[in-house]
């Protein structure tokens, strides 16, 4: 080895030990470095891809089967008032006292299924006032019974689901008798 070279691989001796400098070195073990941290991040970016793509199946599975199934918690409560309906028309022999008896309690039943799966009923009284937002107004009648703008008479019944309104309650308003002030 000439001196020129090896005076570039050494420090000076006057400023401690002798510290071999290799470029080549260095690099490679940035770019293994560098290579060993990119396989890392390519291994975590697949693994979160996959991860990804099967909560998306899943959510997509979930949404359909909820689709699929909505009802069935509100079946399961209908199912008993199917039941109770066919054993009444199969009782052709009962009195007239009974059969009424048995669709109360039918009634009831279906009442019970619908209040659980969260449909409440709209049944306005007379007096109470008209709200277009849950009563549908079929006609007004003058009268003095009721106060203008309120209930007179409840044609059909409104239900709500969940605070939502399934169908308006219909009703016949009150309005001021002709003549009156």
């Amino acid at each position: 080895m000439s001196k020129k070279k090896a005076a570039e691989s050494v420090e000076p001796a006057e400023h401690g030990d002798a510290i071999a400098i290799d470029p080549q070195g260095e690099l490679k073990a940035a770019l293994a470095e560098a290579e060993k941290l990119a396989s890392q991040n390519r291994d975590g970016y697949l693994r979160m891809a996959a991860e990804l793509d099967n909560l998306r199946k899943r959510t997509q599975r979930d949404l359909e089967n909820a689709h699929k199934f909505a009802l069935e918690s509100f079946l399961m409560e209908l199912l008993p008032v199917r039941d109770s309906l066919e054993m009444g028309i199969s009782a052709a022999d009962s009195t007239a006292a009974g059969l009424k008896e048995g669709m109360d309690m039918t009634l009831k039943l279906l009442v019970t299924a619908m209040e659980r799966a969260g449909v409440y009923e709209l049944n306005p009284a007379k007096g109470e006032d008209f709200n277009p937002e849950l009563h549908e107004a079929m006609a007004m009648q003058a009268t003095a019974e009721a106060g203008p703008g309120t209930v007179l008479q409840t044609v059909q019944k409104g239900y709500q689901l969940n605070g939502r309104l399934l169908r308006p309650a219909r009703v016949i308003v009150a309005k001021t008798p002709d003549g009156a002030a």
